[in-house]
């Protein structure tokens, strides 16, 4: 994919208010904003794209990505075929140590939606001291819906490569 997406060279939602934490008026939950987190303080673990991405040689793929929640800087990505429901025990180390790369460590939390991911990448994260925070996919949108976005204008037109 496109090489804005491989430097993160995209921006999230900042908004005016510059509180460390709010609460959704509607819900009383916690809402989640870029400009409540430091640089490489927390990351978040999610599949960029929307429909699975078609190859006519290997098949059809997602995309798993690490972003970092201040910056909405994307860390790093790497292609998972549809069939497995997340990365392997090998690709989720790698993809923690190429993300942690940018900033020389890991950060203290990974915000990974609720019904995602729910074996390998948290207990890696766990292994290696990081805490994993579980949240609504709703609750990361101002995070990755840019990206998501981008990425999606990137991939319409070439779902089959």
């Amino acid at each position: 994919y496109s090489a804005a997406f491989e430097s993160g060279a995209h921006d999230c939602y900042r908004g005016a208010a510059d509180k460390r934490y709010s609460l959704d008026p509607t819900e009383g939950v916690p809402v989640l904003h870029p400009n409540q987190f430091r640089i490489n303080e927390a990351w978040i673990a999610f599949q960029l794209n929307g429909a699975p991405i078609h190859t006519e040689a290997n098949g059809n793929f997602n995309c798993f990505a690490l972003m970092d929640a201040a910056s909405c800087f994307i860390l790093c990505s790497e292609l998972i075929p549809v069939t497995d429901a997340e990365p392997s025990k090998a690709e989720v180390r790698r993809l923690l140590k190429q993300a942690s790369a940018h900033k020389g460590e890991l950060p203290e939390k990974l915000f990974v939606p609720v019904d995602q991911y729910t074996t390998i990448l948290p207990a890696e994260a766990r292994r290696q001291g990081v805490a994993l925070v579980r949240v609504s996919e709703d609750q990361l949108a101002v995070f990755i819906g840019e990206a998501r976005s981008g990425f999606e204008k990137y991939v319409s037109g070439k779902r089959v490569q």
